[in-house]
């Protein structure tokens, strides 16, 4: 038996956007049911190094499939100018939860990029109107691509306003997108007043006010990572219905974080975990039970995503014989 190993080019090839979504949906599914352990992230502080490392293991039981592993994932912010290598890298072993054989190896900063939309498609699928056509995007950084590419699996966009600083960075965007959509650069109003908003930045002091969405923009608020990290201002958190994917990830290092820990965001301004939507048991945007007016989703990113698309990656690379297997254990004869 040979474990696979998959570069980041293996990852993009073999996560099939609609089969992660799917699956990242079940993931939430599992989590909220009870059917997968996801221990906290753990960290190792580094401040030698200006960097960190962190652990994020997860098992989850789907029903018809179930899957485990570990992403070992770092932030060394000096990494670019200093060593030429990456701000952030991760690493993903996908492991057989029967035997705890390693099925699999793969580039895990390829591998958040997809289950990252993913998890953005899965929140706009339940929390934006039915005939959202327009998206908006703030921060034209890597994590941008992967958004529109998610989103457009669960609604028929068609135009696409990116807000960036960096104009070449919008440069390279529209020159990606635009023989498939209207896209355009634009203000942060004008990506916000799209009927979808994802916003990918890193910043620590808010950038969208509630002026500069529209009366029922659905927001993916991606950026927040890490304590601190603060892209919506609170008056637009405090007026929106806030779904979130995990409180504790949320409440430390998520959008909502900073307004949480200061008391202007409590837990009664959680209208719940995007796990209990997708099951059923609080409604969505449609139906007749729906809410209105601008929803956010607070994505932290949560362990049990990785495992989920991992397993897409690996069966999908298997049953293609993408990859380079080898004999990590040393067991062929």
């Amino acid at each position: 038996m040979q474990t696979l190993l998959l570069n980041s080019q293996d990852v993009d090839e073999n996560a099939r956007t609609g089969r992660v979504i799917d699956a990242v949906e079940g993931a939430f599914v599992a989590y909220e049911r009870g059917d997968a352990q996801m221990p906290p992230k753990s960290y190792i502080d580094l401040p030698e190094y200006n960097g960190d490392f962190r652990s994020m293991p997860a098992y989850l039981d789907a029903g018809d499939w179930d899957a485990a592993g570990i992403k070992w994932v770092n932030v060394h912010t000096d990494n670019p100018a200093d060593h030429d290598l990456p701000t952030v890298m991760g690493t993903m072993i996908y492991s057989d939860p029967e035997t705890a054989f390693p099925l699999a190896i793969m580039d895990g900063t390829e591998l958040t990029m997809k289950r990252t939309g993913a998890a953005a498609a899965v929140a706009t699928d339940y929390l934006a109107v039915p005939d959202a056509d327009s998206l908006g995007i703030v921060g034209a950084g890597v994590q941008s691509y992967t958004q529109l590419e998610a989103i457009t699996e669960v609604r028929d966009i068609e135009e696409v306003v990116v807000s960036d600083l960096d104009e070449e960075r919008v440069a390279d965007f529209i020159d990606a997108f635009e023989d498939e959509f209207d896209v355009r650069a634009g203000s942060v109003a004008e990506a916000g007043h799209c009927d979808v908003l994802s916003t990918v930045t890193p910043v620590r002091d808010p950038i969208v006010g509630p002026e500069d969405v529209g009366e029922h923009t659905h927001i993916n608020a991606m950026g927040a990572d890490a304590a601190g990290k603060h892209e919506l201002a609170d008056d637009l958190l405090t007026n929106a219905t806030i779904v979130i994917d995990d409180h504790e990830q949320c409440t430390h290092s998520g959008e909502i974080n900073v307004p949480y820990a200061a008391g202007t965001l409590t837990d009664e301004d959680i209208y719940g975990e995007i796990g209990e939507i997708v099951v059923g048991n609080k409604p969505g945007r449609a139906g007749e039970d729906g809410f209105e007016g601008v929803s956010v989703f607070d994505s932290t990113g949560l362990a049990i995503q990785d495992v989920a698309a991992a397993r897409v990656v690996y069966e999908y690379a298997d049953d293609n014989d993408n990859g380079y297997p080898f004999d990590l254990l040393g067991l062929a004869e």
